[in-house]
């Protein structure tokens, strides 16, 4: 195997992991909530439907993967982005998603993210 190809096959292996860490809805939904501002684990619950213990889990998850950094004040768990760049990503993607669901213009197929059948 050459250089190049076990750096190709690195690429592709950390670009995986990335999007199995961003690959359920709610996680995305704690990523656009901390967009702007640390938050506490009673303010996601206010603003996501799930259950402490599933918060908790993915809260957990995004730490680990160095998404989410954290601080305690008390008893208070305060998250916020850790990474900047992961947010853009999550945003141009989640972006492109809404327009192409929401547009009444035909979207050639060759320029969508989203399967024809998701419309």
């Amino acid at each position: 195997m050459s250089s190049q190809q076990g750096t190709e096959d690195q690429v592709f292996d950390s670009v995986a992991e990335l999007f199995s860490v961003l690959s359920t809805p709610i996680r995305l939904k704690i990523i656009s909530a901390v967009c702007n501002g640390e938050k506490n684990v009673s303010e996601l619950l206010a603003e996501i439907n799930t259950t402490q213990p599933n918060m908790s889990q993915h809260l957990s998850m995004l730490y680990r993967s160095g998404v989410l950094a954290k601080r305690r004040d008390g008893t208070q768990i305060y998250y916020r982005l850790q990474s900047e760049r992961v947010a853009t990503l999550c945003r141009a993607v989640c972006t492109q998603v809404a327009i192409e669901l929401e547009s009444e213009t035909h979207v050639a197929p060759a320029d969508r993210l989203v399967p024809a059948t998701h419309r």
